[in-house]
């Protein structure tokens, strides 16, 4: 077969978002998703080149639509309460983006674009990846700046650890992305870390 039509594309990205959630990275496969979408094998490899691409496409399309979310209200709370704030925004984000898209926001925690970038994807897809990644890098890049004035790598991690991987940690870990108590653990733990400069780079 050929290649799907547009919109069917996005029904096939909306059946793996689906397998994927309910039933994890194993679960997600060509045969799954043409069980439950009624596509071909053939149409889905045509579309998406592999099953790596399967997985990389669906990701990357929850990730632009979430980075997007998540660089809004970063920028409203900079303006409105500072780089403290905007901080803690962009931490709580998932849970934020989870009252309109749970699937979506519990599939970006626990998955990572460091878990998506193998050998069998499609030059395309690769480049959608490290294009998503440029995107949370100047994310991290105006934060650091604002909250230390600092852009050096470990000013760089030291936000990525709190509104990438704490978020992954505790809203996910809690089982239940609204969760109160993760959520007001999550606040306290990035205001905490973000009170003080980072160490000195290394040189």
């Amino acid at each position: 077969m050929g290649r799907p039509r547009l919109h069917d594309l996005d029904e096939l990205l909306d059946h793996a978002r689906h397998l994927w959630v309910r039933r994890g990275t194993p679960g997600v496969t060509i045969r799954a998703l043409s069980d439950v979408s009624g596509a071909s094998n053939g149409a889905i490899y045509n579309a998406f080149g592999s099953r790596d691409g399967l997985l990389a496409s669906v990701w990357a399309r929850e990730a632009t639509r979430f980075l997007e979310f998540q660089r809004d209200i970063a920028d409203s709370a900079l303006t409105a309460s500072g780089p403290t704030e905007a901080i803690v925004a962009a931490a709580l984000a998932p849970a934020t983006y989870a009252e309109r898209d749970d699937l979506g926001a519990q599939l970006l925690l626990a998955v990572t674009l460091d878990d998506l970038g193998t050998p069998d994807l499609a030059e395309s897809q690769r480049d959608r990846l490290a294009g998503l990644r440029r995107t949370l890098t100047s994310l991290l890049t105006v934060l650091a700046v604002e909250q230390w004035g600092r852009e050096d790598a470990t000013a760089l991690t030291l936000v990525k650890y709190c509104v990438v991987d704490l978020p992954g940690a505790l809203l996910l870990g809690s089982g239940n992305m609204s969760d109160p108590l993760a959520r007001h653990a999550l606040a306290l733990a990035v205001r905490g870390i973000v009170s003080e400069s980072p160490p000195a780079p290394d040189r």
